[in-house]
């Protein structure tokens, strides 16, 4: 199983990174659901021969259709919209559904997961789910796809923390425009401010200005004259992780930044860099 970084949060706003549920583990919490759903159809049906049968054979057919509809979509609706995204099989693994923007999954969306789940699990065995999930970067069946979600796993390996916000550029941060930061260049970002203080002096300067660079590219408006590079890739990291929580969580806009990585230690502002008073 490969587990990738991705730059989402849970339906419950504890991590922004988290691993993607591949498709072995998603098939196994897939099987779970559906033993649960076998025996509460057998037990369904056994009810329904008690007790309907003696009707006309065309109602009691129309209401075992019903029946089997609302278990087969029923159940993964109902799971979902109730627990913020888990069946049972996804709770014993530790999966969880989110949006594709990192918010909880929405009633339409289990409703759109369960009827193409319907269809691309039930009446076609799982083929379309199994080859799409393959073809999927972040292993999305079609449900994902028409939803507009996708799985994660909440016991992936987590990532560390964002850096701290400077201070003298909380100001600056605050203004930023970064729709055009990928995930790739802000994790790239993430792990050199991580691993900074490891570094020989000459590599890290190197490594930190090539960093600048690309991140630098992809915001605005530019950074301060004279802001450290590591100064700036800390005030970009921890905006980004200012706003992901705001979109979850209101009250999370009040809170200032998250504390300083013990790791990161960032080099002294250049001598042209003057904070604004």
């Amino acid at each position: 199983m490969v587990w990738q970084p991705a730059p989402v949060v849970t339906g419950d706003a504890v991590v922004l990174d988290v691993a993607i549920a591949q498709l072995p583990v998603r098939t196994l919490a897939a099987l779970i659901d559906i033993v649960v759903i076998a025996v509460g159809y057998v037990v369904g049906v056994l009810l329904w021969s008690i007790t309907l049968t003696q009707f006309d054979d065309a109602l009691s057919a129309a209401i075992l259709i019903i029946f089997t509809v609302l278990t087969l979509v029923g159940y993964p609706v109902v799971m979902e919209t109730a627990t913020r995204g888990r069946s049972l099989g996804k709770m014993a693994l530790g999966l969880r559904v989110v949006a594709d923007d990192g918010g909880p999954e929405r009633f339409r969306q289990a409703l759109f997961r369960g009827l193409a789940g319907f269809v691309e699990i039930w009446m076609l065995t799982g083929g379309p789910a199994v080859i799409c999930s393959l073809l999927s970067a972040k292993g999305k069946r079609l449900g994902d796809i028409f939803a507009g979600t996708v799985v994660i796993s909440e016991r992936g390996p987590k990532l560390k923390p964002p850096p701290v916000m400077p201070p003298a550029l909380a100001w600056w941060a605050a203004s930023l425009e970064l729709s055009g930061l990928g995930p790739d260049r802000a994790e790239l970002a993430r792990q050199f401010l991580s691993r900074s203080a490891q570094l020989d002096p000459r590599i890290r300067q190197e490594m930190g200005q090539r960093i600048f660079g690309e991140v630098v590219s992809c915001i605005s408006p530019p950074p301060p004259p004279g802001a450290p590079a590591e100064y700036v890739l800390a005030a970009v990291l921890a905006e980004r992780h200012r706003r992901a929580l705001a979109r979850l969580m209101p009250h999370a806009a009040t809170v200032a930044y998250p504390a300083p990585h013990p790791s990161y230690s960032p080099p002294p502002p250049s001598s042209g860099f003057t904070p604004p008073s």
